[in-house]
């Protein structure tokens, strides 16, 4: 109880029935641990309840009564104490308790309170039921004078549990949710859609926790690598494995309006072409027709399709891509639609990566990938040029039979700021936590890299088959954390109205599949552009252009990628073109490069080691040579 206080929890469960029937506990042991509790000043929910025979023999009253006389003895501040009835033939059982049965059965709990302790005492205590509650029972049950409210266990991981919320009293979301309904439907956003946001909307209205404390976490050991693996390639695998790239993103942080991917990268040729030519290359090798999807943004898609027409043998429509859903931004004063008069567009937003798993269900992707024989899906990020179709990972992944597995590269200094993987010390699995996602007093446990040494690359490999039975166990959503981003509703006018922008990772969804796993991947796996920074290191000759075009770290670079540092007048990439009219410098021993000031760099510039180029004044040009270990005053 000391390490819980230390933890921060202020509420335990004493009495469950799972503790009294699988580990023996007596009414004995649970009044101790009350007493203990009494003790620490800890909140204590009390569990009693009958077991099925004992209901039906009539002892229902008998055992609640005999459960508690054993508690109240010890109990000295009812401040700290709420009783909660379960019927254990109830509980995850889709077995309930008639609203008049849970009713008679509270009062009776509360009579004999008013007796054995008093009548004040049995007026104020909270009485709740605990036995398979959903949003279809919830009402009628909490309409019940002795019912003071639920204790809620494996529906509250179902985004559907804000709905029992809601109906258990006024709530934030109730308040909200009719204006937001209102403007989806009437933009037409699918089922899954609606079901998704409101579930993210109800996490923030109802104020749950957004955050991952340190407290929760511990570090991830023992993962396989790549380089270790022994299993034999399976080709006959990719008959029943589609991959799917996400091109959502539009690259508003690095000033574009456009598809991020339609950047020009390397030899002329945008991540849409060397997505392209991967594909192709990856057919002839692998000597079969390869599925290929997209999913796109309602912002995306008509630019890259345009992009992609000259590429026949991809496919076409509903074959090609399917569109991501957008979601309504939310005003940051009162949490009510943003709205914009200038442009209604930019009153809408995509909702994450996350939202692969809802678009992939409302748009029918998911049930058609299955229909066609389809197990396996290979997804990663569009500007991530180093992922492809890996045979020997397929193999690997298969033949672990586990529903889901993450691509994990061991974190650099580079990577300290980014999100990590790590263990959840409640339930065991793994989970992801991303910056936004760390409370501010664990940032430096969150950037320790020897602590949390992998960093997610979104290089996922999922289970369809496992993933339909998570939307059936979940009632067509997955529960994945939430996230708030905070913008401005007109991404370029920073004076506009304050807005959050709800979002997910898809990442995250290895905390909702039981068995999921980690794969540590080699560097060349990996090289996103996420940043103007990674963009000028990608355009240099520390990244190298495979004959498969894929795009790698040069092998000089021993698998860690150059530090860039770019002054923030760079942020927007119309800015860097401006920065390297002839080419970024020569990076290959580059470890770090920081940019202070307006300048360009003239071509032949080399970069060796860590070099600060600094300009105070008016753009100068930095001549070529080579720099290594200095700071540059120009």
């Amino acid at each position: 109880l000391d390490q819980l206080k230390d933890m921060g929890v202020k509420w335990v469960l004493v009495g469950h029935s799972e503790r009294r029937s699988l580990y023996g506990e007596t009414d004995a042991d649970t009044a101790e641990k009350v007493a203990k509790c009494q003790d620490l000043g800890v909140n204590v929910i009390l569990c009693i309840g009958e077991q099925l025979e004992e209901r039906e023999a009539g002892k229902t009253d008998e055992v609640n009564k005999r459960q508690l006389a054993a508690c109240i003895p010890k109990i000295k501040d009812w401040n700290k104490i709420v009783i909660a009835y379960e019927p254990v033939w109830a509980i995850g059982t889709g077995k309930v308790a008639t609203p008049e049965q849970a009713e008679e059965t509270q009062a009776a709990i509360r009579e004999y309170i008013k007796s054995a302790v008093s009548p004040n005492v049995a007026d104020n205590v909270r009485i709740q039921y605990g036995g398979s509650v959903t949003p279809d029972n919830c009402k009628d049950l909490i309409a019940k004078p002795n019912i003071d409210g639920f204790l809620v266990g494996g529906a509250s991981l179902k985004p559907t549990f804000m709905d029992i919320v809601s109906t258990v009293g006024p709530s934030k979301l109730q308040e909200l949710w009719p204006s937001y309904q209102a403007k989806m439907e009437k933009e037409g956003c699918n089922e899954a859609a609606v079901a998704a946001f409101k579930y993210n909307l109800g996490v923030l209205a109802g104020g749950l926790a957004l955050m991952i404390p340190e407290s929760r976490l511990s570090s991830v050991e023992g993962l396989q690598e790549f380089e270790k693996l022994k299993i034999k390639s399976d080709p006959k695998l990719l008959k029943k494995t589609v991959i799917l790239k996400l091109n959502g993103g539009l690259g508003t942080g690095m000033g574009l309006d456009k598809a991020k991917s339609l950047l020009t990268v390397t030899e002329g040729n945008s991540f849409l072409d060397l997505i392209a030519k991967q594909v192709a290359s990856m057919k002839k090798e692998f000597k079969t027709n390869l599925k290929f999807m997209l999913m796109n943004s309602f912002a995306t898609s008509k630019d890259t399709l345009e992009a992609l027409s000259k590429y026949t043998d991809l496919g076409t429509g509903s074959d090609l891509e399917f569109v991501q859903n957008k979601a309504p931004k939310v005003t940051a004063s009162d949490m009510t639609p943003a709205t914009w008069e200038k442009e209604s567009g930019h009153e809408w937003c995509p909702p994450g990566h996350g939202d692969l798993y809802p678009a992939m269900l409302g748009s029918g992707t998911l049930d058609k990938l299955l229909k066609k024989g389809f197990k396996y899906m290979f997804v990663s990020n569009s500007d991530n040029l180093g992922a492809t179709m890996d045979l020997k990972i397929l193999s690997y992944f298969a033949s672990t039979g586990a529903p889901f597995m993450m691509e994990v590269a061991v974190r650099t200094d580079a990577d300290k700021k980014g999100g990590h993987l790590a263990k959840d010390k409640v339930g065991g699995g793994l989970l992801l936590r991303e910056s936004a996602q760390c409370p501010e007093e664990d940032e430096k446990a969150f950037q320790d890299t020897t602590k949390y040494s992998f960093f997610n690359t979104n290089n996922l490999w999922v289970d369809l088959v496992a993933l339909k039975a998570q939307f059936k166990k979940n009632d067509g959503a997955l529960p994945l954390p939430v996230m708030k981003n905070a913008k401005t509703v007109d991404p370029r006018d920073k004076a506009s109205t304050k807005v959050l922008q709800l979002e997910t990772a898809m990442g995250a969804a290895i905390e909702c599949f039981e068995g999921a796993t980690a794969l540590v991947i080699p560097r060349s796996r990996f090289a996103p552009v996420k940043t103007t920074n990674d963009l000028f290191a990608l355009r240099s000759d520390a990244y190298t252009l495979t004959k498969d075009f894929r795009i790698t770290l040069a092998s000089e670079r021993n698998g860690v990628p150059p530090d860039v540092k770019l002054d923030g007048m760079y942020k927007f990439t119309d800015a860097m073109e401006k920065l390297i009219p002839n080419g970024p410098p020569s990076l290959i021993g580059c470890k770090k490069i920081v940019v202070e000031g307006e300048m360009t760099f003239a071509k032949g510039v080399v970069v060796k080691g860590t070099v600060t180029f600094k300009n105070s004044g008016a753009s100068k040009e930095v001549p070529a040579g080579e720099y290594e270990d200095k700071t540059v005053e120009l």
